[in-house]
């Protein structure tokens, strides 16, 4: 009999209801220079997924706060309406115009752009816009100008506005590479050859170059004929490597560099250098070998950074920081450019998660709950645990209103499990005083499963302050 999955159980188990509640009841002081939506995305399995469960294939939840005035006004979490999900709700039957025909699981990824708020999905599937209260509305091809897949981890150039997306389809020999501009147009879309079919979570972005990845995570032929819902496995016959893909020009093909197999979900940042491109990433020794739901992989996940010499072919390996961590963030001004901070969570539980002992009884330190700021100019790392069994996600960076270009001035936002409650709060941490008092803790009335990806959305970038668009996502 096979095992149940980790990752329907425990921190990871999902909730069975939406919830909308005002406001909030708060610990400390927001800071009222927060005006906007804190929205973060996660498979919350519906019981419509495949009997051979993955943990990409869950329905997706997206859990928000919404903070103005120094107030937690509310809190909301919703599925996103695919047809599916509408179905299983016994919701009015809704019928989208999505790529392919594929309808697959919109639970990775939201971002706030042009304007609209859009859930994103693991290869393949249009983005999801969503309304400001997180009602669905619909699949959004930016009028007509997404011709291909986009994906989980969109970049927005810092110094132009545009979004840079590197997309993929299960089992396609090419990737698209499109760019968004900041008005909502789609201004580049061209193919790039894949021919090992890979699986392609993230990349970097540098003001010369796209950094993707070609690594051993393949499209499974023979897993797919069998029927597997996720028909990827880690092949050790295959190449790795790292390619440079020049944003100048059109029609160009990446050069590629060999690299030693690994995997790779997340990027940190990347920059270019008089030599190249170096790229800080989270690396894990393998991935779906054997199983492709033990999404932990094997071995620890670690802060790596690859240097990638452009003269001589040559890729440098260092390590930065060998403790068990994922989520990597960095201040989103500094995207693509010489990044000095970079926070990350502990990541033990996904290490763990495939062996056979249950999720909720591992001890203190050896759960997520542990949030770790590097200092990778001065070489220190800071340490911020949480409680025993306080299940911590993603920390993402917002910077204060009104304050300087320092990295750090701002504060870290991220969902917190709260035990003793048995319900989730978002804790706000200054992140120039990462191991000082909370900021403010703010009390929400259901429980925010552990991972995966969310964004602040600043009340300006939100279709409040759109009245007009430039362009419908239908």
């Amino acid at each position: 009999m096979a095992r149940p999955s980790p990752y329907r159980r425990g921190h990871f188990a999902p909730v069975r209801e939406e919830v909308t509640a005002f406001d909030l009841p708060v610990t400390g002081t927001i800071p009222e220079d927060l005006d906007g939506r804190y929205l973060r995305n996660g498979p919350n399995p519906l019981g419509i997924e495949h009997p051979r469960f993955h943990y990409y294939l869950g329905a997706g939840m997206i859990h928000g706060v919404r903070l103005a005035g120094g107030r937690a006004e509310w809190y909301r979490n919703r599925w996103v309406r695919q047809a599916p999900v509408s179905r299983a709700l016994r919701e009015p039957r809704r019928t989208y115009g999505v790529l392919g025909g594929m309808d697959a699981a919109s639970n990775i990824n939201v971002i706030g752009y042009a304007g609209k708020v859009l859930s994103l999905a693991e290869g393949g599937t249009l983005p999801f816009e969503l309304s400001n209260e997180l009602d669905t509305i619909g699949p959004c091809d930016f009028g007509g100008g997404l011709r291909g897949a986009m994906s989980a981890h969109p970049k927005i150039d810092p110094m132009t506005g545009d979004l840079h997306s590197i997309g993929y389809f299960a089992g396609s020999p090419t990737a698209d590479y499109t760019v968004v501009s900041a008005t909502g147009g789609v201004v580049r879309s061209e193919s790039i050859d894949l021919p090992h079919a890979p699986m392609m979570h993230d990349f970097a972005l540098t003001p010369s170059y796209l950094v993707i990845m070609d690594l051993p995570v393949l499209f499974d032929v023979l897993a797919a004929l069998a029927g597997d819902p996720f028909p990827f496995r880690w092949n050790p016959r295959a190449v790795a490597r790292l390619g440079l893909l020049r944003r100048v020009g059109a029609h160009e093909q990446p050069r590629w560099f060999e690299i030693e197999p690994v995997w790779i979900y997340h990027t940190v940042n990347a920059h270019d250098t008089s030599s190249g491109v170096v790229v800080d990433v989270v690396t894990h020794p393998s991935m779906f070998r054997g199983r492709a739901s033990d999404i932990g992989g094997q071995g620890t996940p670690s802060l790596e950074r690859f240097a990638i010499d452009t003269r001589t072919g040559s890729v440098a390996r260092r390590l930065l920081d060998d403790r068990p961590q994922e989520f990597p963030r960095v201040d989103d001004r500094v995207l693509g450019r010489v990044h000095r901070f970079a926070y990350t969570a502990s990541a033990a539980a996904f290490v763990d998660a495939w062996r056979p002992r249950e999720l909720d009884t591992m001890a203190d330190g050896e759960f997520d709950n542990v949030l770790y700021k590097h200092d990778l100019l001065g070489g220190r790392t800071q340490r911020r645990s949480f409680a025993r069994d306080a299940a911590v996600g993603e920390a993402i960076f917002v910077p204060r209103r009104g304050g300087t270009d320092a990295e750090d001035d701002g504060y870290l936002l991220s969902y917190v499990h709260a035990p003793e409650r048995g319900a989730s709060d978002l804790v706000i941490l200054a992140a120039d005083d990462f191991e000082g008092e909370e900021l403010a803790r703010v009390h929400l009335p259901s429980r925010v499963p552990l991972g995966l990806h969310g964004n602040w959305i600043p009340a300006e970038n939100t279709s409040e302050a759109h009245e007009t668009e430039e362009y419908s996502c239908r």
